[in-house]
């Protein structure tokens, strides 16, 4: 198996089997859960030249390997394991989540969640950057779109608007699969209650907003005295969150008390019953408010803090990937976007695209700073283009952290092109790689300007990065 060799060593240095309680990856990492981080072997991980880099938070330890090679290390490394770490073990996920402060849990539980359907949510942003370029006017006209200079497109951008919307209409049932796997419960039954919330039979949920606006009535049943909305969750994140959670806790509570023999009939019916219609009757109802307030008091926040509020995001961006609570923005991303018609969709994707150029341009003026460490040397330049592509980590934690001074530089020019960015009101319609390939995910008009924020962001980090390397502090670590 290829990377056999590799993932012995990094089995070995990491104390062993043993000595892993829970064994994940993302897009460039290997995501571990440890017993005892004492026991890794840090200084035989970074000789590898398989390995970027290693840092811990979150009482994860993630060693970062680099996008598409992670996948092939991830499985070798499995293959020489006796059981299957992907999934902990009940009691073993008990445990860790007594591990950390309860900010550092939520984040964690976000980011289990949402990770793995990310390549869901990316195809999908992705297809819909492309039917944005067949669609909208100004690009390649001043005054018309693609499909009506060349009518025989047309077809081919509504096939394509049908597939880009598809993740973002049924993310309910995306969100209930993995997050009905990550709160204990059956994963299926997950799903099937995120099919129940986007039925084809309820009123639609982005039409719902409209349809209260102008008085219009809306669909009810009338049971037990109750008056229920019928209403879908069409692009809900917050409902479907708090809906499954409470299904796999229903579920888990079911099985100790229902017989054994009755378990696989009774439990999944009562669980869905009651869910669903604790769901529609409140608990839908009430997340759906929150999540209104929370896009719009964001939103408002965006809107009025103008090129500031950009600097000091773009500022802290990069900080707050280390800690790991960047994952919790996929959550509050996905929902602007779903319901863009209002919001104009997301103001976060520009501002990490920033963050990512300015990590790639400290990365690669390292690599013309740097004189002796030839791996690292190295490194700097690989990882310098994966975080202009969209990739950041290997630039983050392999290179500009450990020297410091990249780091700071990549912060600055990271602020200055998202207070540009912020100024226009530049937003993304889809999710994508937030760099260079994201400008199909921007919105036609912002395109302009989304380019010459990453130019800020990238010229702003590069120089910056060789003013600072000058220093007489930085001089040691520089070679």
């Amino acid at each position: 198996m290829a990377y056999q060799k590799e993932a012995e060593t990094i089995l070995k240095a990491v104390g062993g089997e043993e000595n892993i309680e829970e064994m994940a990856h993302c897009a460039t990492r290997l995501r571990l859960t440890l017993k005892d981080e004492g026991k890794v072997d840090e200084e035989t991980l970074n000789q590898m030249d398989v390995v970027k880099g290693t840092f811990s938070t979150s009482d994860q330890y993630q060693i970062i390997i680099g996008s598409g090679t992670v996948n092939k290390v991830f499985q070798a490394v499995q293959s020489l394991m006796k059981g299957d770490t992907d999934e902990p073990a009940p009691q073993e996920h008990k445990k860790q989540k007594k591990k950390g402060h309860p900010l550092q849990r939520f984040v964690k539980m976000l980011s289990d969640i949402f990770v793995p359907i990310i390549p869901a949510i990316v195809a999908g942003g992705l297809l819909m950057g492309l039917n944005n370029i067949l669609t909208a006017k100004g690009i390649f006209s001043d005054s018309q779109s693609v499909v009506e200079m060349y009518p025989h497109f047309a077809e081919f951008a509504s096939m394509i608007n049908i597939f880009a919307s598809a993740p973002f209409a049924l993310l309910p049932i995306l969100i209930g699969f993995s997050a009905a796997k990550r709160f204990g419960g059956n994963a299926f039954l997950g799903a099937a209650l995120g099919a129940i919330m986007v039925h084809p039979a309820l009123m639609n949920g982005y039409a719902y907003p409209e349809a209260l606006a102008n008085g219009d009535p809306i669909p009810q049943w009338h049971i037990f005295g109750l008056s229920i909305a019928q209403v879908g969750y069409q692009g809900q994140v917050l409902p479907t969150l708090v809906a499954t959670y409470i299904l796999a806790q229903l579920e888990k509570g079911l099985r100790r008390i229902v017989p054994t023999v009755l378990d696989n009939l009774l439990t999944p019916l009562f669980a869905i019953l009651i869910t669903a219609f604790l769901t529609f009757l409140f608990v839908g109802p009430l997340t759906r408010t929150a999540g209104f307030w929370l896009t719009d008091g964001l939103t408002w926040l965006y809107e009025t803090g103008g090129a500031v509020g950009g600097f000091l995001f773009g500022l802290f961006y990069a900080p707050i990937v280390i800690t790991g609570m960047h994952h919790s923005f996929i959550a509050i991303e996905t929902a602007l976007i779903a319901d863009q018609a209002k919001t104009g969709g997301s103001f976060i994707f520009p501002i990490a695209a920033m963050s990512n150029m300015a990590q790639g341009a400290a990365a690669l003026a390292a690599f013309f700073i740097i004189k002796q460490n030839q791996k690292l040397k190295g490194v700097a330049s690989a990882a310098g283009v994966s975080a202009v592509l969209g990739i950041t980590e290997p630039a983050m934690f392999g290179v500009n952290l450990k020297l410091r001074y990249p780091f700071i530089g990549a912060m600055t020019g990271s602020a200055l092109g998202s207070a540009y960015v912020s100024f226009f009101k530049v937003k993304a319609t889809a999710l994508g790689a937030a760099g260079i390939p994201g400008i199909i995910s921007i919105a036609p008009g912002s395109w302009t300007h989304y380019i010459i924020g990453m130019c800020i962001a990238f010229i702003g980090s590069f120089v910056i990065t060789f003013i600072l390397s000058k220093q007489k502090r930085y001089q040691s670590i520089t070679e």
